[in-house]
């Protein structure tokens, strides 16, 4: 029994993990989905049942049934009384195939900068569409969020299925108008070399149509339920294969050992490997790739190679040594010879979500990439962008939840890769100086040339440069 045990636990922490948000408008049932997904697959205990059970007859929200899924998601007790959802409620389900950590994300306008709090880190994205209504605006501005977000696999849930009678034709007309919207869409996102996987599952999440099992009530279906969908799907991450390696902190144990620790953002590397380091642009080579403690427990891949050179994959975390003493402090990045350089500049264009309370101001930020902090203003706003819509809007602030392209200006060079080639290297956040709050999240969608700006001067200050001229030459001022 216990090697049987040991074996299932070793098992279950070696399986994949898959990240995913549910989105779409209210009422179209995500949490009830999500309580569904838990529910069949045996992840809620006893006392939780019981305690839904309780609440289901204390509100009534879903007339006679015995449980209402969506209360084992919907924890704040302003959700409960509003039958909607308003934070991000995070959860954790296993099948014998994968793990997974599932977003309910909020599906109001005014609930957008939690949605894209959920969506940042999803490998897949669950849009839900009540097959009453159809393609809504809110179905609109959630495809355009995740997608912005770069999560390169959609599944459209046509949910409710039950109140249209299981109609083909009605899942049919669904899919058509997601499709004709996702093509108009696709213009509106500020990157080139972007592909997502759409599939459409119709199903009903209170009656567990097409959620864990393929239901009879709907026989011209041919496709996977949604459970047996998310086990098999091949995840598209848009895995980029330049070597990167953003240094967290200088690993210094004793006077024999220097060694730089972090966490591989992309790529992989092996001892011996030219690299260069970022902002200073040395060169050196990997002398020594030091694995955690327990190789065996950490994310990503570590091996030897037939000559006996260790090996790391992204997303490990190890130490790196070098060849030469280089200076080399938190926030650097580190990169494969021969492979794609970054970008390295001062100024870039990015697509920025606006999230604090307080709307933008002409001031100093902290921008924060990857482990690289550094002071940054936004310069400009080229335009905002209409979630709803897509339409460009002109304006000369950002407040809550608003969406726009801006440019961003640094007090010093960084190394970045854009948004949709390495999310890692490509989103930044920007923080409040004063109240240390995080006030937006970008993504880096292209770069830019910072302009210097050109001083004005005062008539006091040109009278008193005209001064100087006159009466002291040999200052050597020169004329403003």
């Amino acid at each position: 029994m216990a090697n049987d045990i040991e074996k299932y636990l070793k098992e279950h922490e070696n399986k994949e993990m898959l990240r995913f948000i549910t989105c779409g408008s209210v009422d179209d049932g995500k949490s009830t989905l999500i309580g569904r997904l838990l529910y069949d697959s045996k992840m809620i205990f006893e006392d939780q049942l019981a305690a839904v059970k309780n609440e289901t007859k204390k509100y009534g929200t879903v007339g006679d049934a015995e449980i209402d899924f969506a209360l084992l998601i919907d924890g704040l007790q302003s959700e409960r009384e509003q039958g909607i959802t308003i934070d991000v409620a995070y959860r954790f389900f296993s099948t014998d195939k994968r793990k997974y950590i599932i977003a309910d994300t909020p599906g109001h306008e005014q609930y957008t900068r939690n949605m894209v709090t959920g969506g940042s880190t999803a490998d897949l994205a669950v849009i839900l569409i009540d097959a009453r209504k159809g393609v809504l605006t809110q179905t609109r501005r959630h495809s355009f969020l995740v997608s912005l977000l770069g999560i390169r696999n959609i599944v459209v849930a046509v949910n409710k299925m039950d109140l249209v009678d299981y109609s083909e034709e009605r899942f049919d007309q669904i899919v058509s108008d997601y499709k004709q919207m996702y093509n108009q869409l696709r213009v509106s996102l500020p990157y080139k070399n972007f592909h997502q996987k759409i599939d459409f599952i119709p199903m009903s999440a209170l009656k567990g149509d097409n959620v864990v099992d393929i239901s009879e009530k709907m026989p011209w279906y041919e496709g996977k339920a949604l459970l047996p969908y998310l086990d098999t799907i091949g995840i598209e991450r848009g895995e980029f294969v330049s070597f990167r390696f953003p240094v967290q902190y200088v690993n210094r144990p004793n006077l024999d050992f220097r060694g730089f620790a972090g966490t591989i953002a992309a790529g992989s590397v092996t001892e011996g490997d030219a690299i260069a380091v970022y902002p200073s642009r040395k060169k050196s080579r990997i002398k020594e790739i030091v694995f955690p403690v327990n190789p065996e427990t950490a994310t990503g891949e570590g091996r030897t190679t037939n000559d006996e050179k260790r090996t790391a994959d992204s997303p490990m975390a190890v130490t790196l040594t070098l060849d030469d003493e280089i200076d080399i402090s938190r926030g650097d990045l580190i990169v494969k010879e021969g492979e794609k350089e970054p970008y390295f500049s001062d100024s870039f264009e990015a697509m920025l979500v606006w999230m604090d309370e307080d709307s933008l101001k002409n001031r100093e930020y902290i921008v924060k990439l990857y482990s690289k902090e550094a002071n940054a203003s936004v310069s400009s706003i080229m335009f905002k962008r209409d979630v709803n819509d897509w339409e460009k809007i002109e304006t000369k602030t950002l407040e809550l939840n608003d969406i726009a392209r801006v440019k961003i200006d640094l007090n010093e060079k960084v190394a970045f890769d854009l948004y949709e080639e390495n999310k890692r290297t490509g989103a930044f956040i920007l923080i409040d100086k004063i109240t240390n709050n995080t006030v937006a999240a970008g993504m880096i969608a292209g770069i830019s040339t910072k302009q210097k700006k050109e001083r004005i001067y005062t008539e006091a200050e040109k009278a008193l440069n005209a001064y100087v001229r006159e009466f002291y030459p040999e200052w050597g001022c020169k004329k403003c």
